[in-house]
């Protein structure tokens, strides 16, 4: 009897420790009696164990040696693989097939949304982004079905989550939902569970209330009061100012401003190219440069700064709410810094000739079908350039010419 326990002890030990199964990079690390920690590129860590089933030939005639999956390092850990490794050795000598003989133990839904939020995380551009998909699972779903073995989750059980906010936070209770959806998909995949996710029966059967999502806007400054804003704006030194009159003058988005790199502008086309990476289409958007823009950042070159518009660390882009609250310290209640956007595109229609597509390009908005796009390669720059001379001449009170407002004519400068 000491002796099995001896036996038992020492079959359960091997090569691996907790800080290098956390640790070790990509590749497969052996830990022994056939157990492998395996390490993909995107960091997701498993184990797998090699063993060679009694009577079971390959078409060679050979032993036939077959990997079996243990599961994630984040739901078995390191001695749990170990007993399950030492159990499927154990059956193969005996000459049973692990896979027709092990029963398989179903982690919670807990444990596998874990698992996919980290096999994610390479894949979101915003760490953040990947923040608040487990978040929200933390919150709604977690406390109501994270324990439960994610194989037993039905639909009274994603109701139970997505019911109570339904109505009063629709959109939260969308995303949660489609969240919940993924990671049983995921359990399925991994033979956890199996037949239709319940996600979706719920919504082929519409079992939930419609909800008419009202549209959200971003508060709007009227174009007619830019100009005097605008000078107001550039009598302050602060880096927030530079960079609101920036984002006033291109109708670009907050964080394409903020995380505008100096290799980033072309200054002999004058043009800004914000990268795919960062827009919220994932298409390059080329911006045409004024005068009045060229002079706000070709100063700030001095600071020697990763960014254009350094924030309060070195190397770090100003904070996303410092133009918001330069707003508020100027008084401007009834405007958002994404209102902008509005107030040139409302200025192009009210103001000018300008054709849709122009106005549109010009806020990186996709324009037209997807066939369309296809055919229609051209981002308009030429025609793009001189609405933002004569946006930049309107802010700025230094344009001349009388432009067409239907009936009615508007006299800049």
């Amino acid at each position: 009897m000491v002796l099995n326990v001896v036996f038992c002890k020492m079959a359960i030990s091997g090569k691996l420790t907790k800080r290098l199964v956390e640790n070790l990079g990509a590749g497969r690390h052996g830990d022994g009696n056939g157990l492998y920690l395996v390490v993909d590129p995107s960091g997701a860590r498993r184990w797998i164990v090699r063993v060679v089933v009694k009577g079971q030939t390959n078409k060679k005639g050979a032993p036939l040696r077959t990997d079996f999956g243990l599961g994630g390092t984040d739901i078995v850990p390191l001695n749990q693989a170990r007993e399950r490794a030492l159990e499927y050795r154990r059956m193969a000598k005996q000459g049973l097939n692990p896979r027709f003989n092990v029963k398989q133990k179903i982690p919670t839904f807990e444990e596998v949304a874990q698992q996919v939020y980290v096999e994610r995380l390479p894949t979101w551009k915003n760490p953040k982004h990947g923040q608040q998909w487990i978040n929200t699972l933390r919150h709604y779903a977690f406390p109501k079905i994270g324990r439960m073995p994610v194989d037993s989750i039905g639909q009274p059980e994603v109701l139970m989550c997505v019911s109570p906010i339904w109505t009063e936070k629709h959109e939260t209770a969308r995303r949660l939902a489609q969240r919940i959806k993924s990671v049983l998909d995921v359990a399925k995949s991994k033979g956890f569970r199996d037949g239709e996710n319940p996600v979706s029966a719920i919504k082929d059967a519409r079992v939930l209330p419609k909800v008419t999502a009202k549209p959200k806007h971003h508060t709007a400054m009227k174009w007619q009061e830019v100009p005097s804003f605008y000078a107001d704006l550039k009598m302050r030194n602060a880096m927030a100012a530079k960079a609101l009159m920036f984002t006033c003058l291109t109708g670009s988005r907050t964080s394409e401003v903020l995380g505008m790199r100096w290799d980033e502008l072309d200054w002999e086309a004058r043009l800004w190219v914000c990268p795919e990476s960062r827009m919220k289409g994932n298409i390059e958007h080329r911006v045409p440069l004024t005068d009045e823009m060229l002079e706000i950042v070709e100063p700030l070159k001095a600071m020697a700064s990763e960014y254009v518009f350094e924030g309060q660390k070195r190397h770090k882009p100003l904070s996303n709410m410092a133009m918001l609250m330069l707003l508020r310290r100027m008084n401007v209640e009834d405007a958002t810094v994404h209102g902008f956007r509005s107030t040139f595109r409302v200025w192009t229609s009210e103001v000018t000739n300008t054709p849709r597509e122009v106005a549109e390009m010009s806020l990186s908005h996709k324009v037209g079908s997807d066939v369309e796009r296809a055919y229609a390669r051209s981002d308009l720059l030429d025609r793009r350039r001189l609405l933002m001379e004569q946006w930049s001449g309107f802010v700025t009170g230094q344009g001349a010419q009388v432009i067409s407002i239907g009936r009615q004519s508007y006299e800049q400068g």
